[in-house]
Formats: structure tokens, C-alpha cells, sequence
């Protein structure tokens, strides 16, 4: 019942996509901080690599980047090939790699349709199976292994950008999420989401021409997320602490999804 038995993901092997920046960084920055192997994949190979380089010697710890394209099947069996290489089996798949794209209803183009549900919907699937054979070999009746797919609170709420694919695919992304949990969890495998709101991060910050102040100011809690609230949320799911949670999808918003209409002003 300890608090660094009962939450520890020490000497555990964690998959993060779309690790480099934003969400993805938080999260493995909170395995590394707290002893996880952690390898991170996304497509700019360089500022990948950097970024491996800079987490490992912050926190002491083991980050390993192999870059991909995992919009592609081929670029998910190659990524899945070489944690093969140097893993017999993982702990945690972290399915955050994501995309967005904005448009006008009216002239909403298929490729930004296409390139959001590759990335967000069509890749975690695809990325789930091939990996299954590496998170059931340290899997146990007691300590499963764990998928946190993250989804996004535009998937439970309508947005106010014009993001058709990206809030179709987040809500997709929390459905596929129970039917892979249904799936999985008699292999000892628990499938869960989280629903991140407003986080400073590339994807955001463009929208927002990197100012957050109105976004803070509409926010329940009156700011938005930081690492700790991520990282310190996936590490739940992951420990001991969150081994009988299944098929759930967690908002981490400051409290838009639960309270809309209130406290808004």
C-alpha cells in the first residue's frame, strides 16, 4: 500500500508516440522521472534524436528515439520491428501521436480528412496489433499491461474550430478504445484513454497564436494543463494503482467536459 509501491512504474519499458514535444513529452518525462525505459518515436528524425538525448540526461534515465512515419502501415511494422530488436517484450504502449487540421465546412479537403483518421484512428489500431505479442510476453494476471490511447475533450464536446476530422477521430479513438479493451483484457491487457483539454502544446499553441490567456481565462480551473497533470494521470493507469481500471476514458480539463455552462465567465 505504500505510495512508491502502489504507483511505481520503476524498471518498466514504455512505448511513446509522437513522444518529442507536447503531451507526448510530459508523459515521458514522468516515466524517465520515475524510472521507466521509455522509447519515443515521431517523424523529424534530428529534433527526435535531440530531444532523447536532452530527457535522458534530465532525468537520469533511458530514453531511446527511433523515428517513423506511423501514418503507414509500413512505417508501423518497421517501428514494431525494431522495438523488437532491442526489447523481447513492453509494458506500457502509449498511443499519443496525433495530427489536426482546420478548415472551412465548405471547402474541407479530403487530405485533411484522410491525413487526421490515418494518424489519430487508423495508427493506434494498427500500432495495438502489432505490438499485442510485446505487451502480453510481461503481462500478468496482476500487473497487466497497459495501452492509454490519448483522445481529446473535442472528441466529447463539439469545438468551436472548424476540425471535422480531428473531432471525428477523437471520438473515435475513445470508442475504439472500449472495443479494444473488450478485446484485450482476458490477455492481461487493459485498454483506457485520456481526453486531454487545453495543454500548451505545437498543436494548440497554433491555434492560439501561442497565447493562452483567454483559453486559461475561460478554464474552470483557470489555466491550463501542465506536466504533472498528464504524466501524473498516465502514471496512475500504468502502476499498480490502476490495473482493474478498463475501457475508461478520463478527462484531464480542468473541469470543461463536467461543468459546461458554469463558472465559464
Amino acid at each position: 500500500m505504500e505510495i512508491n509501491n502502489i504507483f511505481s512504474v520503476k524498471n518498466k519499458i514504455a512505448v511513446v508516440t509522437g513522444g518529442s514535444r507536447g503531451i507526448g513529452e510530459m508523459i515521458t518525462a514522468g516515466f524517465l522521472a520515475n524510472g521507466a525505459k521509455v522509447y519515443i518515436t515521431a517523424r523529424k528524425a534530428p529534433a527526435l534524436i535531440e530531444k532523447a538525448k536532452e530527457l535522458s540526461e534530465l532525468y537520469g534515465g533511458e530514453c531511446v528515439a527511433i523515428p517513423c512515419d506511423l501514418s503507414t502501415l509500413e512505417g508501423i511494422e518497421s517501428f514494431t520491428q525494431q522495438i523488437e530488436e532491442k526489447e523481447e517484450g513492453i509494458d506500457y504502449l502509449i498511443n499519443n501521436a496525433g495530427a489536426a487540421w482546420g478548415e472551412p465546412f465548405e471547402s474541407f479537403s479530403e487530405s485533411g480528412w484522410d491525413k487526421v483518421m490515418d494518424l489519430n484512428v487508423k495508427s493506434i489500431f494498427f500500432l495495438t496489433q502489432k505490438m499485442k505479442h510485446l505487451l502480453t510476453k510481461r503481462a500478468t494476471l496482476e500487473d497487466p499491461s497497459r495501452v492509454v490511447n490519448i483522445g481529446s475533450i473535442d472528441g466529447l464536446n463539439v469545438p468551436a474550430f472548424p476540425t471535422f476530422s480531428y473531432s471525428s477521430s477523437k471520438a473515435a479513438v475513445h470508442h475504439l478504445t472500449r472495443h479494444l479493451a473488450a478485446q484485450l483484457v482476458s490477455e492481461n491487457i487493459t485498454v483506457n484513454a485520456i481526453a486531454p483539454g487545453p495543454y500548451p502544446s505545437a498543436m494548440l499553441g497554433s491555434a492560439v497564436n501561442s497565447d493562452y490567456s483567454e483559453i486559461e481565462k475561460r478554464n474552470p480551473r483557470k489555466r491550463t494543463g501542465s506536466p504533472e497533470d498528464i504524466a501524473g494521470l498516465t502514471i496512475f493507469l500504468c502502476s499498480r494503482a490502476g490495473a482493474y481500471v478498463v475501457g475508461e476514458t478520463i478527462a484531464s480539463d480542468g473541469g470543461i467536459v463536467k461543468t459546461a455552462g458554469h463558472n465559464l465567465g
